[in-house]
């Protein structure tokens, strides 16, 4: 199991497990969050939630689950810091002003005319 899907079902079960306000919480989609629901059922090989329309309840493998998931959670080391890129540069010297926009009926600016 990733901490991620953890982090995901601990979530779920911190929002009341109301699925689309822990989506809403987590930033996710809430299609994303069914599918890693239905991933730790496959690991666990149980249904973690008992579902019915008015609300859902834990079952007994899924608070065996929550417990394990929290104190992995914690246990799990701080995510590295992702780098930054360098700000600033090297400044791009003026080359002139360039070429003219084209005008539609009018000789190409950049073309000089054939004289006779």
């Amino acid at each position: 199991m990733k901490i991620s899907e953890l982090q995901r079902f601990v979530a779920i079960v911190d929002q009341g497990l109301h699925v689309p306000r822990a989506a809403d919480e987590l930033g996710v989609p809430l299609a994303s969050l069914y599918s890693t629901i239905e991933k730790l059922e496959a690991e666990v090989g149980q249904p973690l939630f008992t579902r019915s329309k008015p609300n859902w309840s834990l079952t007994a493998p899924g608070a065996l689950l929550l417990e394990e998931a929290r104190t992995r959670i914690a246990q799990a080391p701080a995510p590295a810091p992702t780098p930054q890129a360098p700000t600033g540069g090297k400044a791009k010297a003026s080359k002139g002003k360039g070429r003219a926009p084209i005008v539609k009926g009018q000789p190409k600016p950049y073309k000089k005319r054939q004289g006779r």
